[in-house]
């Protein structure tokens, strides 16, 4: 793989992206005359930089719910969550959402990936549930990875008023974390939205994302082929075309409901 075109991705002025989303939430929070935000916290890396933003900017405006699913989610996301919000002095509260989803089961016919995408639409259900009691508005944790890619739940993690974090990739998001000072844990862990148990995304999509980062960023933001990027990228032109159509099926999930125009 060409690693000067990762090289220039993560090349960016962190301390600048920073006030930028913090700016952005205030601002969002002022003129959409709201109480705060509330968020879902996972311990993943992307969730936790939301929450030290969220801890530098609305402080106290900024609720995070934990939301393990028993014998899902792995038990070190939970703790990592736990002291992301003690350290941060953020209001929080944990719902083990195991129990919930287990209770569908008796009423649904079974669906391995349907049931897996429940876990995502429940966690959405309640962050709304306190947004809709706060007068608050929900954060979306989705990284320009996970948002081209369609890699969310639609009407489940992907469903929130505002994205703070979409303009970065993963590999910016990782670069964006160590700035913060992130614990190096949480940046080096495996990323993945834990629906089944062991479910990672790198596993699931069978490439690393620096990989993914830089064939995004040449089809969509450069507007390279496929080709193009596969020979300029030095990836496979197969797994070039494994992310291209990832992006291409996914628009639907990135776009609102189309209307019928009469």
């Amino acid at each position: 793989m060409n690693r000067q075109i990762i090289a220039e991705l993560i090349e960016k002025d962190y301390s600048s992206v920073q006030n930028k989303i913090g700016t952005f939430l205030q601002d969002e929070i002022a003129e959409r005359k709201c109480q705060g935000v509330v968020f879902g916290l996972s311990g993943g890396i992307d969730s936790t930089v939301i929450a030290m933003l969220c801890a530098k900017f609305a402080k106290e405006k900024s609720l995070a719910i934990i939301m393990p699913s028993s014998k899902i989610t792995p038990k070190v996301d939970t703790e990592d969550a736990i002291k992301i919000v003690d350290t941060l002095a953020l209001e929080y509260k944990l719902i083990d959402i195991g129990f919930i989803h287990k209770e569908y089961s008796k009423y649904l016919e079974p669906n391995p990936l349907a049931f897996g995408n429940l876990v995502a639409r429940i966690r959405a259900n309640i962050l709304y549930y306190y947004a809709n009691a706060r007068n608050y508005l929900v954060l979306g944790s989705s990284d320009r990875s996970e948002f081209l890619t369609g890699y969310f739940t639609k009407f489940g993690d992907g469903g929130a008023d505002l994205l703070p974090i979409v303009s970065l990739y993963k590999t910016q998001i990782r670069e964006f974390a160590r700035f913060l000072k992130v614990s190096p844990s949480i940046i080096t862990k495996p990323s993945g939205p834990h629906l089944w148990e062991g479910h990672t995304v790198e596993t699931e999509l069978g490439l690393g994302y620096d990989e993914i980062d830089v064939i995004l960023h040449c089809v969509v933001d450069k507007n390279l082929s496929v080709e193009e990027t596969a020979k300029i990228a030095e990836i496979p032109l197969s797994d070039v075309d494994k992310i291209y159509q990832m992006y291409k099926r996914s628009e639907h999930k990135r776009i609102t409901p189309k209307a019928c125009t009469l």
